[in-house]
């Protein structure tokens, strides 16, 4: 079902950002649980979609499909227009020096495992040493334990403290001559730390190291400059940042893309094939190997354009407006202790509630039409280092509004009644 959208109003090029416009925006949010309003505080695990990136799709579906890059006919030539017009718009979103440097992928999962396969198996060897903080997402982990693993190489990590936030001071001293690579997250998905990435980074140029960053909950919350950052790799999803599940991005520079060895083999990643030889295609398709998620990456772009419409500092205030009234709501929960209280957040509250287990709360706030996330949110060393098995989690989007977050603490009060 369409519908309708109102008429933004313009400022300076950029939409005036009105969050009751903005909802209006999303179908889904209009949808009720259990006979009650939607209060969707999950938009760490997955956005909802405007109406226009649903529409982009399903026009792309319906009037514009076809395989991209080898055919000569219209259809082919739409799409193939489409798709690369995508790559100039992922450009312009992350600021980077040439679309030679957007790499389409399935998500942010998908891109670091193209670095620690493409960069990692070419360059590292045993003794050498990959360096992540202590709040990455698994993929960040996993990925990077497979290639040490196969190589004889070492994992190391930067530890946290107590409020969540990464303990910088002990970085240099975790930077040695055999480190090859420092994987950081850009904001905590399970604490909604905003980490100081660009101080990372230039701390590990100083040793010659580079840098991936993990921008999977960044980039709907911040402004992300690869640039700006020196960034010499950056992995996002189209998923967390209102666009379409499946399709992501992989930034690199380029200079280090052109020495790595594409990560898979198949179709429009060649140039030539015999059973002999093979010689590969160009950035930056050498490492888009066979038929893409072609409405995906049309999809994306609608996001992204959607996203770059609005003064992202507009954005970041609501937000952070949001974060601050359910801190003062959460506060008023007996029993509730918040996980992760770093001075610099976005995102994402997390918690634990007295006796009551995670996915208890998440089950009973469902009754409530309140959705939240419960478990390890692919974060278990976090847990670990809580010494929770797991947390219940809220997050907000540029759509949320008070009433959510009032929900959301009417909820837990019942339970905590329930489990008195």
């Amino acid at each position: 079902m369409s519908t309708t959208v109102k008429t933004p109003e313009k400022i300076a090029g950029k939409r005036r950002f009105d969050p009751a416009v903005v909802r209006g925006e999303f179908p889904i949010l209009s949808t009720r649980v259990h006979g009650k309003p939607l209060a969707f505080l999950d938009s760490a695990a997955s956005s909802q979609k405007p109406e226009v990136v649903i529409e982009t799709i399903a026009n792309y579906y319906r009037s514009e499909h076809s395989n991209i890059h080898r055919g000569v006919y219209y259809l082919s030539e739409i799409a193939t227009a489409k798709y690369e017009a995508a790559r100039e718009t992922t450009r312009r979103f992350l600021n980077a020096g040439s679309t030679r440097e957007i790499i389409f992928t399935a998500g942010t999962t998908d891109a670091i495992n193209l670095v620690a396969n493409a960069y990692g198996r070419e360059f590292f060897r045993e003794g050498d040493e990959v360096l992540i903080s202590g709040m990455e997402h698994h993929a960040n982990i996993v990925s990077w334990q497979l290639v040490c693993q196969d190589l004889g190489a070492k994992l190391k990590v930067i530890p946290i403290n107590e409020r969540g936030e990464l303990d910088l001071e002990s970085l240099p001293g975790l930077i040695s001559e055999r480190t090859r690579m420092v994987g950081i997250v850009y904001v905590s998905n399970s604490l909604g730390t905003v980490n100081p990435v660009k101080e990372v980074i230039r701390i590990a140029h100083q040793h010659g190291v580079p840098v991936l960053v993990d921008a999977a909950q960044a980039t709907s919350h911040l402004s992300v400059d690869v640039q700006d950052l020196d960034a010499d790799f950056l992995a996002m999803s189209g998923h967390k940042v209102y666009g379409p599940t499946g399709v992501g991005v992989l930034y690199g520079k380029e200079h280090h893309l052109e020495k790595m060895r594409p990560f898979k083999g198949g179709g429009d990643m060649i140039r030539s094939v015999t059973f002999e030889k093979t010689t590969f295609n160009d950035l930056p398709f050498k490492f888009e190997a066979g038929t893409p998620n072609i409405a995906g990456v049309i999809g994306l772009a609608a996001a992204l354009e959607y996203v770059m419409a609005f003064d992202i500092n507009e954005v970041a205030a609501w937000e952070d407006e949001l974060l601050q009234y359910g801190e003062n709501l959460l506060a008023g929960v007996p029993g509730l202790r918040r996980i992760g209280t770093a001075a610099h957040r976005a995102g994402s509250l997390a918690f634990v509630l007295a006796d009551v287990h995670p996915h208890d709360i998440g089950t009973l706030l469902d009754h409530e039409g309140v959705a939240i996330r419960t478990g390890h949110h692919c974060t278990q060393p976090v847990m670990s280092y809580f010494k929770v098995p797991a947390t219940s989690r809220a997050s907000v989007a540029m759509y949320n509004n008070k009433a959510d977050l009032e929900a959301l603490q009417r909820g837990l009060l019942k339970i905590v009644e329930v489990f008195r």
